[in-house]
């Protein structure tokens, strides 16, 4: 966007731009080993706690030790891109320009493979840092159809990994996310929309709404994620791709009746499906 090396003077680029100065020579800060320590903790009670807010983190953490703001936990949760499964206030506001779908599963029976497929992004830490990582599940099966772990909350992470589902495993009748502004923005609604597909979201602070993703964030995070300290991205893509690979495969669920989310989903595709 900006170019250094061009005759053009930077001030005059950043004008034309409608940018700042001072954003084109900020350098963002690294993350400190005591926050990040912070983050990973965080991260695992709202794993098991959802509904505990900042005030709520902080008395749990200051029972532990730790001494922290109330306002400090809550910048670190938005970084981390997690807030309490609670009601919150103001939820009938919008974000400019993005449109909230209603929820669709409300005593949807769901029997069959890709006839809901839900999204969700999660916050995965690393020895020096943390990452994004996005799936797309087959609520029926509990499948994972693709997923993309990325360094930003962006839009085109959410919209490359959805293209990949579909690409791979054709379309469903609905696809479920939650309100996050990667799954509002029209950049990742229209390709959704242009599939045929219905686009259903979660209310803001229902959790049970999302829980068919829950479970395996916490599968991932309790199987493989907290037993290792990923020293770079390529390590935790890497790591992260084998454990979903087994995830399909080779983990049976009490709840597929003993089947590996692979075997039911072939087993589950609509006719047509499995002719073609």
């Amino acid at each position: 966007m900006i170019d250094r090396d061009d005759a053009l003077p930077i001030t005059r680029q950043a004008q034309l731009l409608g940018m700042s100065r001072g954003a084109v020579y900020y350098l963002p800060r690294p993350i400190g080993a005591a926050d990040l320590a912070l983050m990973r903790r965080i991260d695992e009670l709202h794993l098991e706690h959802p509904f505990m807010g900042a005030r709520m983190l902080r008395r749990h953490l200051q029972r532990e030790g730790v001494q922290v703001g109330r306002r400090h936990i809550a910048t670190l949760m938005q970084r981390m891109g997690i807030e309490a499964l609670a009601p919150q206030p103001g939820t009938s506001k919008r974000a400019p320009g993005h449109e909230i779908y209603p929820y669709l599963l409300r005593k949807l029976a769901i029997v069959r493979s890709n006839q809901v497929w839900a999204l969700d992004t999660t916050y995965i830490p690393m020895a020096r840092g943390f990452v994004y990582l996005t799936a797309v599940v087959d609520v029926a099966s509990r499948r994972v159809l693709a997923h993309k772990v990325a360094i930003t909350l962006e839009a085109c992470h959410a919209r490359e990994v959805i293209e990949q589902a579909f690409a791979r495993w054709g379309t469903p009748e609905i696809v479920n996310t939650d309100q996050g502004s990667q799954f509002t923005a029209t950049e990742f609604t229209d390709v959704v929309l242009a599939q045929g597909c219905r686009l259903s979201m979660d209310g803001r602070g229902a959790w049970r709404d999302n829980v068919f993703v829950e479970r395996l964030w916490r599968s991932v995070k309790y199987e493989r994620v907290y037993l290792k300290a990923y020293d770079s991205v390529s390590a935790a893509r890497a790591d992260i791709a084998d454990y979903m690979g087994w995830y399909n495969a080779g983990r049976a669920h009490s709840s597929l009746d003993d089947f590996t989310p692979n075997e039911h989903y072939f087993a589950n595709l609509p006719t047509l499906a499995k002719a073609a």
